[in-house]
């Protein structure tokens, strides 16, 4: 499948901006499953210092903002070729070993509520993929999907004592139950082509778990399934702050305002 993607974040600012510096991973690589066929950002009230790969092959660009900057504007758009894969990625690359993905961070700690969710898995299912899958549905059962419950710091186990969250909080708690069960785990961020609707408000989020002899398998746990010809990945991380389409800080006082327009559709 040919997606063709627009994705535009605006900030604006209460107050002249002295200093700003963003990191952007909003590039999308060509591999298993997927090829870039183009991509263009262009960026106002701003400039692009250097772009560089990080530690997990995320293409990321650094950019700083105009001086006395009131508002910043990122647009990206390209085309992407998909293929169905049943959500393998494949076999592990990059400069990070393996069993870091074990390893548990502020967002993805597995506290009570989290090992509950993953108790009794593998005597349930003797095999790693329905075992996930089962993970996956636990999980959405209950945590059901809901705006505004919860934020970009809520950790996995803060968001099951809610009972409600969103994608990000998913691959969050599905990511502390995986790697407490053994398995590397982590985090995607990218864009899926939703059937309802052209343009949306954020881009999505799922997670990987790594098992043998497959390598990276996707699951989508706010829609129970294993990505397809739909999804596109950007950028992989231990959790959403490794993976974060826009992070970065800025000097001066005074509140912003962030509005995000994105649309995916077939070509």
């Amino acid at each position: 499948m040919r997606l063709k993607i627009l994705h535009t974040t605006t900030y604006h600012f209460d107050h002249p901006v002295p200093y700003g510096l963003q990191q952007l991973r909003l590039i999308p690589k060509s591999r298993s499953g997927q090829t870039v066929l183009s991509w263009k950002m262009e960026i106002e009230g701003g400039r692009a210092e250097t772009e560089y790969t990080d530690h997990h092959q995320n293409r990321v660009s650094l950019i700083s903002f105009d001086p006395q900057a009131t508002s910043i504007v990122v647009h990206c758009e390209g085309e992407v070729e998909t293929a169905d894969m049943a959500g393998v990625t494949g076999r592990h690359g990059g400069f990070a070993p393996l069993w870091y993905f074990l390893k548990s961070t502020e967002l993805t700690r597995a506290g009570p509520r989290v090992r509950a969710l993953a108790k009794g898995l593998k005597e349930e299912e003797a095999e790693d993929i329905p075992r996930l899958h089962a993970l996956s549905a636990r999980i959405l059962a209950a945590v059901p999907y809901e705006l505004g419950v919860t934020h970009a710091a809520t950790s996995a186990e803060e968001a099951v004592e809610h009972g409600y969250g969103v994608c990000q909080d998913h691959a969050h708690i599905f990511i502390a139950a995986a790697r407490a069960l053994g398995y590397p785990a982590r985090y995607v961020s990218g864009y899926l082509m939703m059937n309802d609707r052209v343009h949306q408000d954020a881009s999505h989020a799922w997670a990987e778990c790594h098992v043998e002899p497959l390598g990276w398998v996707g699951f989508d746990i706010s829609n129970g399934i294993s990505p397809d010809t739909r999804y596109v990945r950007v950028a992989t991380g231990l959790d959403y702050r490794e993976a974060a389409p826009v992070s970065g800080l800025r000097f001066g006082n005074g509140g912003e305002a962030m509005s995000i327009d994105i649309q995916v559709q077939q070509q």
